[in-house]
C-alpha cells in the first residue's frame, strides 16, 4: 500500500507546487487586459464572423480600444444597438450600421437544372465541388448539400428543392455562408435593396438554356427596360448596380426566365 501512496503523494505535491508557482507568476507577471478592450468586447455579439474586417470580436475590440480603428459601426450582426453601446464606452457619437442580408444567386431547382451524373459521395458542397465541379451541368449552380446551412449561426438557411434559401428575417448579415460556399454564389447586399438576380451563370444564352431553364440568358430585356440604368448585362449575366437601383421592379416584369426577383430583404434580426 505504501508503495502506491508514496508516488501518488509525490505527484500530488509536485502538482500543488506547480499550481502555486503558476498562480504567483500570473499575479505578478501576467499581462492585464485593457479595461476599454474588455468593455467593448462585452458589447459585441460574439459572432466572430469577420464581417468587421478583423479576425473576430477580440480583434475589433482591441483595434477600437487602441484607436487603430475609429469606426464604431462595423459590426453588422450587432446592428445599431451594438454601435451605440460601443460609442458610449468610447465617449463618441454613434454611427449608423449599414445592415446586410445574404441571398443565393441561383434559381436552378430540381426541375430546372440538368445533372451530369448521380453523385454518391460525401454529401457536402465542398466534396461535390471537388468531384468534377459538382453533379450539375451548370458550373455556377448551387450544389444543394447545405454547407452554408451548417455554418449559419442563426439557422437562417434551409435547402429546399435542391437550392439553399436564406430567410432575411433571421439573417444577421455575418457573411459566413458567403465565405463557405465553394461556388461563391452567395452574396451580401444592403437590406434596403429590393431586387436581386438569382443566377450566377456566365455562359452564353444557348448554353445556359440547355442546362437550366431558370438561368439568365443575357437577353438584355432588363437592361433596356430599367429606367435608371441600374442593370447591365456583363459577361452574359445581368448585374445590378445598387447605387442606381430604385427598386421599381420593371426588370423583374420583363425577364423571360424569371431569374430576377423582387422582394423585401430587410433583415428582421436587426429590427
Amino acid at each position: 500500500m505504501i508503495d502506491i501512496l508514496i508516488p501518488v503523494g509525490i505527484l500530488f505535491g509536485t502538482s500543488l507546487i506547480c499550481a502555486v508557482i503558476l498562480t504567483v507568476a500570473n499575479r505578478f507577471l501576467g499581462i492585464k487586459e485593457d479595461e476599454t478592450t474588455v468593455a467593448i468586447r462585452e458589447c459585441l455579439p460574439n459572432a466572430n464572423c469577420g464581417a468587421c474586417g478583423y479576425s473576430g470580436c477580440d480583434g475589433y475590440a482591441k483595434a477600437l480600444a487602441e484607436k487603430t480603428c475609429e469606426k464604431t459601426n462595423l459590426c453588422v450582426p450587432g446592428g445599431d444597438s451594438t454601435a451605440k453601446e460601443i460609442a458610449t464606452v468610447l465617449g463618441v457619437e454613434a454611427e449608423d450600421v449599414v445592415e446586410k442580408v445574404a441571398y443565393v444567386a441561383c434559381n436552378g431547382t430540381c426541375n430546372a437544372v440538368q445533372r451530369k451524373y448521380d453523385y454518391q459521395g460525401q454529401k457536402t458542397c465542398y466534396a461535390a465541388n471537388v468531384a468534377y465541379s459538382g453533379d450539375k451541368f451548370c458550373a455556377f449552380a448551387c450544389l444543394g448539400y447545405g454547407d452554408c446551412a451548417a455554418v449559419c449561426p442563426q439557422n437562417a438557411i434551409v435547402v429546399k428543392d435542391n437550392i439553399a434559401h436564406i430567410d432575411p428575417r433571421k439573417c444577421i448579415g455575418c457573411g459566413i455562408c458567403a465565405r463557405t460556399c465553394p461556388n461563391s454564389i452567395i452574396h451580401l447586399i444592403n437590406d434596403t435593396s429590393r431586387v436581386v438576380v438569382e443566377c450566377s451563370n456566365h455562359d452564353k444564352g444557348a448554353q445556359t438554356r440547355k442546362y437550366c431553364s431558370n438561368g439568365c440568358i443575357g437577353c438584355m430585356k432588363c437592361q433596356k427596360t430599367c429606367p435608371s440604368g441600374a442593370i447591365k448585362v456583363t459577361e452574359n449575366l445581368a448585374v445590378i448596380d445598387y447605387s442606381l437601383c430604385t427598386g421599381c421592379g420593371e426588370c423583374e416584369k420583363v425577364c423571360p426566365v424569371h431569374c430576377i426577383h423582387e422582394g423585401n430583404f430587410i433583415c428582421g434580426a436587426h429590427n
